[in-house]
């Protein structure tokens, strides 16, 4: 396996006897200090098993929005090898978010309190850049860099609300209420867009019915449980 790129918590990987292009799912998790959080932009340690556990649960959640006729790169998993298969496509550095309550980076940003509800949700795209902090973009930023062309913005918006609609249902099965998450989406040479990279509790949060916010890792052993 050749390794294509490096991530914070996964490795995109390429055969290169047949051009198949995997990701190898990490035991890293996102935060600060020691500290899980999935808004994060460093590597806070490392839990034994997250890989496996953040890949079962990626299985679901793409094998959930093909259900719902929402186009993913998801092609097939190994959970004891930590790897799986997605279609090779171009990956724009975006990541698409949706907010249904105000929480995170946007409370420091626009000095808001935790928890207003949006309705209808909030939608931001940024820039995925540390060194910049994850600036927000606009449509027109995206297009004059070359990201998107015209009319991606608002089709990669439509995605995202549509990913929220069932990611929202299905956590609320398990009395979870969906409070922010984000995705990134990529297209094929053709111009379809599909979801990709992963679907697991390090792109959400939520709020359990006794009103507190899970780090990402008791996140994923909890959901664990529910899928088997």
């Amino acid at each position: 396996m050749k390794t294509l790129y490096d991530g914070k918590t996964k490795t995109v990987l390429a055969d290169e006897a047949n051009g198949a292009v995997y990701l190898l799912f990490k035991d890293d998790a996102t935060g600060e200090n020691g500290v899980f959080d999935p808004g994060s932009n460093t590597v806070g340690g490392s839990v034994a098993g997250k890989g496996k556990t953040g890949l079962a649960i990626s299985r679901h959640f793409f094998e959930l929005m093909e259900k719902n006729g929402i186009p993913t790169h998801y092609l097939g998993a190994d959970v004891e090898k930590g790897l799986m298969q997605v279609r090779s496509l171009t990956v724009p550095k975006l990541e698409f978010v949706l907010r249904y309550f105000t929480a995170g980076s946007m409370c420091r940003r626009f000095t808001l309190e935790e928890g207003i509800p949006f309705v209808p949700p909030y939608p931001e795209v940024t820039l995925k850049d540390d060194d910049q902090g994850d600036p927000l973009i606009s449509e027109r930023l995206c297009i004059m860099k070359g990201l998107l062309v015209p009319g991606q913005y608002a089709e990669a918006l439509a995605i995202l609300e549509k990913v929220g609609e069932v990611l929202k249902e299905e956590l609320a099965k398990w009395r979870l209420t969906l409070i922010d998450f984000k995705i990134e989406i990529g297209h094929d040479e053709n111009g379809k867009m599909y979801v990709v990279d992963e679907i697991t509790p390090d792109i959400w949060r939520v709020r359990d019915e006794n009103g507190n916010i899970p780090n990402q890792i008791d996140c994923a052993n909890l959901i664990l449980e529910k899928i088997g």
